[in-house]
């Protein structure tokens, strides 16, 4: 109580002052759009109308199916959340972590209720080097202290140092992580249901080869849940 008079907590998209630590203002959790059913069931991609069933896919998956199995966010990647994931990713705000993971927490339910380990999309070494920790293992590791599982921080790991995603069109996005993760742990996925975490979904071209790395060293299966996702993405 006194830290908190001395020091009041601030809001995590913005600088106001908020009740409780890891809160947002009234004013960005207005403007923020959180991810809500009705969803796609298998990229969790939110529908515009009322879906028809609870396992109905969007146009995309029916014509492409992904790796994974399930994709789930906590809200759209917008003007409004893109200050907040920033701050995590690129600000040093790693005190954030866990505020967010109890967020991913209650948007992934039911992929936790389900996984047997939780493993981050891993950093180039050199790119981690550079930022001093990453954010995903930030994320994964608050989650796993949540929900009371396993997690594997070396499991995947990135093997070849690639440009960033920014700009890059879909088919590039592929192209750019294509062969650049690997399993340097097989024991700890292999025959376990894999919940991998990241911190934006794009064109989902990263879980895709992190999921193939995954199943490629014998993981039954893999789910994703990430903060953010751009919207309209495949």
């Amino acid at each position: 109580m006194v830290l908190n008079a001395l020091l009041p907590p601030q809001c995590l998209a913005c600088t106001a002052v908020v009740d409780d630590a890891g809160a947002l203002c009234g004013a960005c959790f207005g403007r923020m759009t959180f991810v809500s059913p009705p969803l796609c069931a298998t990229c969790g991609a939110p529908f515009d109308g009322p879906a028809a069933a609870h396992d109905t896919l969007c146009g995309a998956c029916i014509a492409a199916p992904p790796l994974y199995q399930r994709a789930r966010a906590v809200f759209l990647y917008d003007e409004t959340s893109r200050g907040l994931v920033l701050k995590l990713k690129h600000g040093d705000r790693t005190d954030a972590a866990v505020h967010l993971a109890r967020w991913m927490q209650r948007s992934g339910v039911e992929l936790l209720s389900t996984c047997d380990v939780i493993v981050p999309v891993p950093l180039h070494r050199w790119r981690l080097l550079m930022r001093t920790y990453n954010q995903a293992a930030l994320l994964a590791n608050a989650l796993g202290k949540l929900a009371g599982k396993a997690v594997a921080v070396d499991a995947l790991r990135r093997i070849k140092a690639t440009p960033s995603q920014g700009g890059l069109s879909r088919s590039a996005r592929a192209r750019n992580v294509g062969g650049a993760f690997a399993v340097t742990a097989p024991e700890q996925v292999a025959g376990k249901r894999v919940l991998l975490i990241d911190d934006v979904f794009t064109t989902g071209a990263t879980a895709e080869a992190c999921t193939r790395a995954l199943l490629a060293a014998d993981a039954a299966a893999v789910d994703v849940l990430v903060l953010a996702r751009v919207p309209a993405l495949r």
